[in-house]
């Protein structure tokens, strides 16, 4: 069989290793498939490119686009999934195993490109409220943060060649900051196939990403400030890749999701015959045979009441007997080999050292089935699980981490115990609990909640949709403290937080607003001669005020808005029920003064503004009675731009309003944060 050379991709160009490297096999019939070698290339060089010409490129871009550029790759890619299922079959992953690494992988894209909703339409983010630094607001504060000038180096996992690539860089990409991937040499064949589609799609701006797939031993000899690596793998080498002296000299944000020894617990609510004991089996099982056991989050550590000990292993040991174990593509196997014979070896080694402490009840390592393939000649590992009676004394379990289809049942006798155990794990990703009880839920989540960094709570409740414990999703952090790492990826907009710099800057409410692009209260107001609700999107300027005529409250006003509403709550109605009350005498409504505002300074006829989109903040500051003269000072806040959804959609924005009610004093009696959509003047 032709091995075939991997290419690396780097300073714009596919480049081949100067000699043959590394030799990778397939899984299943331990076959030579393909070499990968990065010798020849200049990380250096490749470093200057992406902050010289990617990163530049990115950040001409604002949120809006790059989030529009993620979701275009996004579908370019799912158009090509049933490649990508083919390549990854060599990895001895199953289409499920595929899916979650592929689809999963996919849709982070498809995740991150609908986050670009919470972002502006520019090339910064303003995040927080303002801070008032002066008496008479002249003088104020705010952060902004813009995208770090330098490269985001994701050194990678060989268990998710695709999902560990696409969940990164969705992140740096929507933040503007370019990217080198690294992944783990054994299963890089996979991510360059994925890499080579993305080139080939040119969605991407020249040197927004590069690509690595032999061995990177040097790069972080040419990180600088600006940059951000990532490194997802063993807790060992990520802590001497942590400890690297241009990380320490250079202050480099360094994030490490290392692999962690995580826990299941059983409730002690939680009987044979009940629904939930049949849902901690299934997810138990899932998780050992999910990608062999090849999953950071796959739980190690299976913690349940002492008195269901054998019901829980006899159960997982029937559920785990009909797990069909073999080639992938034959459509019985439900669990396929390991990446490779290197992590065969590694897991049956610490399988030897946890037996050292701990007794095997289910599986053996040599007497085992394989269909459709020599399990001699694959990396093929059958599930092993072991029972430890006395997880306190003996806690190898809380230290060996066996990297494969490998995990531990243990005991203990009150909700604090289980707690111990999950915390004597010293750091984890993921920690699920399956139970019917809520109180029994509280009190395990609040008292393992500071080891873990996420916790997954299992119950018939949520089962149906529950995407399950290992499945970390893209709105989460991922990450966890302790031997996990202490790092967080994903998570939101935590995570595209993570690559740009927050920078407070102090001046005048005009100044900030001219820097910012929001505006601040205080700041100077521009009065249009024409009708604010008269201009199209484009037309609108941040700071066009519009100053509305005024109306004088009547008892009559608030009657006849408490007949319309049915709201005839005793203060606006009952001006004999005021005592004790903070109230002089009949108040209006505050959504009546909402409503009356929105009287006041809309324009009726129609024009370019669509509809009222809705509110984003609104606070009744102070009582108005009637006799009180209000009137209403409707600034442009903020502006965002909206993509057509279809050849027929309209072209528009989103345009947030600063619509101060005041008095006849001058004092803001309302003050909120309306939005509505507007047409923009041009429609091509």
């Amino acid at each position: 069989m032709e091995i075939t050379q991997l290419k690396n991709y780097a300073e714009g160009k596919w480049v081949r290793g100067a000699n043959e490297g590394e030799t990778l096999y397939n899984a299943i019939t331990g076959n030579a498939i393909y070499n990968a070698s990065s010798e020849g290339l200049d990380f250096g060089a490749m470093m200057h490119y992406a902050r010289k010409i990617g990163g530049p490129a990115l950040r001409k871009l604002t949120f809006q686009e790059r989030g529009r550029m993620l979701k275009a790759l996004a579908l370019y890619l799912m158009e090509r999934k049933e490649y990508f299922y083919e390549v990854s079959a060599n990895t001895g992953a199953t289409r499920s195993d595929s899916w979650v690494d592929i689809e999963g992988g996919i849709g982070n894209l498809f995740a991150y490109a609908s986050l670009r909703r919470q972002f502006p339409d520019e090339r910064f983010y303003v995040d927080g409220d303002t801070a008032k630094l002066s008496k008479n607001n002249t003088f104020n504060g705010l952060h902004i943060m813009v995208p770090r000038e330098g490269v985001a180096v994701h050194i990678n996992a060989f268990n998710f060649p695709v999902w560990g690539m696409l969940e990164k860089i969705a992140v740096n990409l929507l933040a503007g900051v370019p990217a080198i991937v690294k992944p783990a040499t054994l299963t890089s064949y996979l991510t360059e196939a994925v890499f080579e589609e993305i080139i080939k799609s040119n969605i991407l701006p020249q040197g927004a990403l590069q690509l690595i797939c032999g061995s990177a031993r040097g790069i972080l000899d040419t990180i600088e400030t600006q940059d951000v690596v990532t490194f997802t793998g063993s807790a060992s080498t990520g802590r001497s890749l942590k400890a690297h002296p241009r990380i320490l000299s250079e202050s480099v944000p360094f994030n490490l999701e290392a692999d962690s020894l995580n826990c299941c617990i059983l409730g002690n609510d939680v009987y044979p015959g009940m629904p939930e004991f049949d849902l901690f089996i299934k997810e138990v099982t899932r998780e050992i045979t999910t990608k062999a056991g090849q999953k950071c989050t796959a739980i190690r550590r299976i913690i349940v009441p002492a008195n269901r000990v054998e019901d829980v292993q006899i159960a997982l040991g029937k559920r785990l007997h009909t797990t069909t174990i073999g080639d992938p593509s034959i459509k019985e196997v439900r669990m396929g080999p390991l990446a490779g014979l290197a992590q065969r070896n590694e897991v049956k080694e610490k399988v030897q050292q946890l037996a050292q402490s701990q007794q095997i009840v289910i599986g053996n390592l040599e007497h085992f089935d394989v269909l459709g393939a020599d399990k001699n000649k694959g990396a093929f590992l059958p599930p092993i699980i072991f029972l430890n009676n006395h997880p306190f004394t003996n806690t190898d379990c809380h230290n060996i981490e066996a990297f494969g289809p490998v995990s531990t049942i243990m005991p203990y006798n009150n909700i604090d115990e289980a707690i111990e155990l999950a915390k004597m794990g010293r750091g984890s990703l993921v920690g699920s609990v399956v139970t019917g009880n809520n109180d029994i839920a509280k009190e395990l989540v609040l008292g393992t909640a500071c080891m873990h960094g996420r916790i997954l709570i299992l119950n018939m409740d949520c089962a149906k949709e529950s995407t399950g414990h290992g499945s970390p999703m893209p709105l989460l952090v991922h990450g966890g403290p302790g031997r996990a790492g202490g790092g967080e990826e994903m998570g939101g907009k935590r995570g595209v937080l993570h690559y740009l710099q927050r920078t407070a800057i102090q001046g005048s409410p005009t100044t900030l607003t001219h820097i910012a692009n929001v505006y601040q209260q205080g700041a100077k107001q521009h009065e249009p001669e024409a009708h604010l609700f008269r201009k199209y999107f484009e037309e609108l300027t941040v700071g066009d005020t519009l100053i509305t005529a005024k109306h004088t409250v009547t008892e009559a006003d608030i009657t006849n808005f408490a007949n319309v509403s049915g709201d005839n709550f005793y203060a606006h109605m009952d001006a004999t029920s005021l005592e004790g009350t903070i109230f002089e005498k009949r108040v209006a409504h505050g959504y009546f003064i909402l409503s009356k505002a929105a009287g006041l300074f809309v324009d009726a006829k129609k024009g370019p503004v669509l509809l009222n989109y809705g509110i984003d903040e609104a606070r009744f500051t102070k009582p108005v009675y009637p006799g009180m003269t209000i009137g209403v000072k409707l600034t442009v806040k903020e502006k965002t731009a909206q993509e057509k959804r279809s050849e027929d959609d309209i072209v528009k924005g989103i345009v947030k309003w600063l619509v101060d009610v005041y008095d006849e004093t001058g004092e803001t009696v309302a003050i909120a944060t309306i939005l509505t959509m507007v047409k923009m003047k041009k429609q091509d």
